[in-house]
């Protein structure tokens, strides 16, 4: 299987704005975000779909969603993270932490062509780092 652009991520090839990482899985700021401090968590193991994953990987993967997810919640002034699990665009297990307020909020749909303002990006992976 090609490398996926997360897993050029995970081997340092493609900057990405991380916020957390172990030993088997990766969180970063998606760069065409629909919310401030929306977050893609992505397992080490290059495996494209979530239900795929060995247990013990599924497991490691959902408890960072969760570390992830409540830290969002403690730094950004919003109540809830919401999870989407969409798997089309990459071939890399993954799921998308949104935090909101409304659910307006939730369901908005970023732009994918629009340019990413990273100096943004870095100063909000500042402030959610582990």
């Amino acid at each position: 299987m090609e490398d996926s652009i997360f897993t050029k991520i995970i081997k340092g090839e493609i900057p990405a704005h991380k916020i957390y990482e172990d030993e088997k899985t990766l969180v970063f700021l998606d760069i065409y975000s629909s919310q401030l401090g929306h977050a893609l968590v992505i397992p080490k193991k290059q495996v494209e779909f979530l239900w795929d994953l060995a247990d013990e990987d599924y497991e490691a993967f959902m408890a960072t969603a969760k570390k992830v997810a409540r830290r969002q919640r403690e730094i950004l002034p919003v109540p809830y993270v919401g999870v989407k699990v969409i798997g089309t665009d990459v071939p890399h297990a993954h799921v998308h932490l949104i935090p909101f307020s409304t659910s307006e909020e939730f369901a908005r749909t970023p732009k994918p062509h629009a340019e990413p303002d990273h100096a943004a990006l870095a100063a909000m992976a500042e402030k959610l780092k582990f």
